[in-house]
């Protein structure tokens, strides 16, 4: 399957999934929905500030990577991950909490705040690594966009698995493994980029 075949696969999913978000919030108002701590409201939470950082580093790829495949596999994630911040901003005003909370972050997994790095999330730039690629240049951009990304990819997959874990909201789970699949698709496609460069993954 191709970059822009999974793209609009991806896309074309998250917005079904919010239409069905949203007939079950008019349907079933308040029916069973995550509390405050729960593990649903912390993933969604958490997930779109993961999100938020890899739309951050996409966009600056899709401008100035020089390699077209790593264009537009850039592209494709910052539309199908933004898409995906907007399915859960909607579960945030149908479970009528606040997209912020009171836990830390990663509470809502066993043992997950021991796995914050200085604050970060799994597999999260640093804003020194956010201005590295912002100031890169060249073929620079493409290695490093690639190796960032795919080390965010993997730290977000960790997380899915562990929503997966925990979570029996169909709501919840399904769009948990739409990112699942889709990730996994683009963790292949870095991995074949970076070689392609002749370049190396960062160290986990």
């Amino acid at each position: 399957m191709t970059v822009r075949t999974r793209w609009i696969v991806g896309v074309a999913a998250a917005l079904a999934l919010i239409a069905i978000g949203y007939l079950g919030g008019i349907l079933t108002p308040g029916l069973r929905a995550p509390g405050d701590n729960s593990p649903e409201a912390g993933f969604a939470r958490d997930m779109s500030v993961h999100h938020a950082q890899a739309v951050q580093m996409s966009m600056i790829a899709a401008q100035n990577a020089t390699v077209p495949e790593v264009r537009g596999l850039a592209q494709s994630i910052a539309l199908t991950q933004q898409a995906q911040i907007g399915m859960m901003s909607v579960w945030w005003q149908d479970w009528h909490l606040d997209p912020t909370g009171s836990a830390p972050r990663m509470a809502w997994m066993p043992d997950g705040s021991s796995e914050l790095v200085n604050g970060l999330m799994p597999g999260m730039a640093t804003q020194d690594q956010i201005n590295q690629l912002i100031n890169a240049r060249g073929q620079q951009v493409d290695i490093l966009y690639c190796q960032l990304m795919l080390r965010h990819h993997l730290g977000g997959i960790h997380m899915v698995e562990g929503l997966l874990q925990e979570s029996h909201n169909k709501t919840v789970r399904a769009l948990a493994e739409t990112m699942l699949t889709g990730q996994q698709g683009e963790v292949a496609d870095l991995q074949r980029y970076l070689q392609d460069l002749h370049a190396q993954p960062l160290p986990s």
